[in-house]
């Protein structure tokens, strides 16, 4: 079967129910618009729950697994966008209860608890950047322990909507909670960053947490591997 009208349909500018459409139907290329497109938001969505960087990559495969796995019953009641940041906070929240559990278990046995993964908060993208010297690292790192030491509820808050661009209805939606609160919980994010945070640093927040170039594209690729690998079964079943 001939694959060129596939690839002549621009993805990128699909109406969101006709790519979850495209999604359902087992198209690759709409998988890996969805993927993508989404990448670099719902990475930064489950850093800000969880505060590892390792940890928010496997919870961003487990959204789109789950994702990929309901997308014939999206209805575009929101956008593709907000329904898979709902599933990722969801990932990342049952992640979090999970070590919190088991932290708790460790504490009661009187077992001390390693943070190992806390030094690699501020870890870029293993692959070297060009742009990468060794200020803007030393300012990368600075503001992601910053925004990493505020309350659960505010940093969530400001990641979607200072840098990600989120406007305060739409993280009210995601978040499944009033304008109002978006607005206060931004309010008293900003005033605990004040002190550490300087207005020309404050500019720079569109550069942390990259994940783009090789991350996007190694996460994007095992996405699409994992998506053909569950059709397989499928696909051979209904040949015979």
């Amino acid at each position: 079967m001939s694959t060129t009208p596939s690839l002549a349909r621009d993805y990128a500018g699909m109406p969101d129910i006709e790519l979850a459409r495209c999604c359902a139907a087992g198209d690759a290329q709409a998988v890996r618009q969805l993927v993508s497109a989404n990448n670099q938001r719902l990475f930064r969505t489950a850093w800000s729950i969880l505060r590892n960087r390792f940890e928010a990559e496997d919870v961003l495969q487990s959204c789109y697994e789950k994702a990929l796995g309901a997308i014939h019953s999206f209805e575009g009641r929101s956008s593709l966008t907000t329904w898979l940041t709902r599933i990722t906070i969801n990932e990342a929240l049952a992640r979090k209860r999970v070590q919190e559990r088991r932290r708790r278990n460790l504490e009661s046995e009187g077992v001390q608890v390693l943070e190992t993964y806390r030094e690699q908060l501020a870890k870029g993208s293993d692959a070297p950047s060009p742009e990468a010297e060794a200020a803007r690292e030393q300012l990368r790192a600075m503001l992601e322990r910053a925004i990493a030491d505020l309350p659960d509820n505010f940093r969530i808050v400001f990641v979607l909507h200072e840098i990600e661009g989120v406007s305060v209805e739409d993280a009210a939606q995601t978040l499944d909670i009033p304008s109002g609160t978006v607005k206060t919980r931004l309010m008293r994010a900003r005033r605990k960053l004040q002190q550490a945070l300087a207005p020309e640093v404050r500019n720079a927040l569109s550069g942390t947490f990259p994940f783009a170039g090789a991350d996007c594209a190694r996460l994007t690729e095992k996405v699409l591997s994992n998506f053909a690998r569950a059709r397989e079964p499928k696909a051979k079943s209904h040949d015979s």
